[in-house]
């Protein structure tokens, strides 16, 4: 049964010279509970540090166990780290997808765009571990896939849209991964600076996305010599 006792601060070296009822005292923690606290944990030293830079025994140090509970927990480091990667994914595709209710097409960008930054401002750990490489990133999904699944959900937005302007709605996905993409690595710089203000990002974004959809021509063409 996964499940395990963590002792309190009273069972430090510093006291080791304490009565028995008193080293006796331990903090007890369900399954679930330790295994939220390990996730936390991860999180938090996986954002800071990347995945290779984290080992088993610091993860365990903080959370006051043995190195046994992470691997009872989570079989491994690799483990842990798929658990955290794909809850991060699943928070902003939701938090995306949930926030696209809107009918016009611009205040759809609006929406899209502000979600990203809510979750980079509010979730930033994620967001960090989310946009680093790891060896593991086949089996977790990376950011790029994240991207192709937001990207979905815009492309069926700018396929109806080009079907009304007499477009080639087959050229949506295409469109959808461009303007993603730009949200998603205007994302990533606005991770660190956190200037201009965030609504002023997204207005920002809005305005390229909205202007260059609003002249977009149905046919471009190169004006250069290089043709392919």
């Amino acid at each position: 049964m996964i499940g395990d006792v963590a002792t309190d601060s009273s069972m430090s070296s510093e006291n080791s010279g304490a009565s028995p009822a008193r080293r006796a005292r331990r903090v007890r923690m369900t399954g679930k509970e330790r295994r939220e606290q390990l996730l936390d944990i991860g999180r938090t030293l996986f954002a800071d540090k990347g995945f290779e830079g984290t080992s088993v025994e610091e993860i365990a140090a903080r959370a006051g166990v043995s190195k046994p509970v992470v691997y009872e927990h989570f079989g491994g480091k690799e483990g842990l780290y798929a658990v955290v990667v794909d809850r991060e994914m699943r928070r902003l595709l939701d938090m995306v997808t949930g926030a696209l209710t809107a009918g016009h097409p611009r205040e759809l960008l609006e929406q899209a765009a502000f979600a990203l930054l809510d979750y980079i401002e509010s979730y930033t750990d994620g967001f960090r571990i989310l946009v680093r490489d790891s060896p593991v990133a086949q089996s977790t999904g990376t950011f790029a896939s994240l991207i192709s699944d937001i990207a979905t959900q815009v492309e069926d937005i700018l396929g109806l849209e080009f079907k009304a302007r007499g477009f080639d709605p087959k050229l949506a996905p295409l469109y959808a991964q461009a303007l993603v993409g730009m949200v998603a690595l205007t994302g990533q710089w606005w991770l660190d600076v956190r200037n201009p203000p965030k609504a002023e990002v997204a207005a920002h974004l809005v305005n390229l996305c909205w202007h260059g959809l609003e002249n977009l021509e149905a046919k471009p063409r190169l004006i250069g010599h290089r043709k392919n």
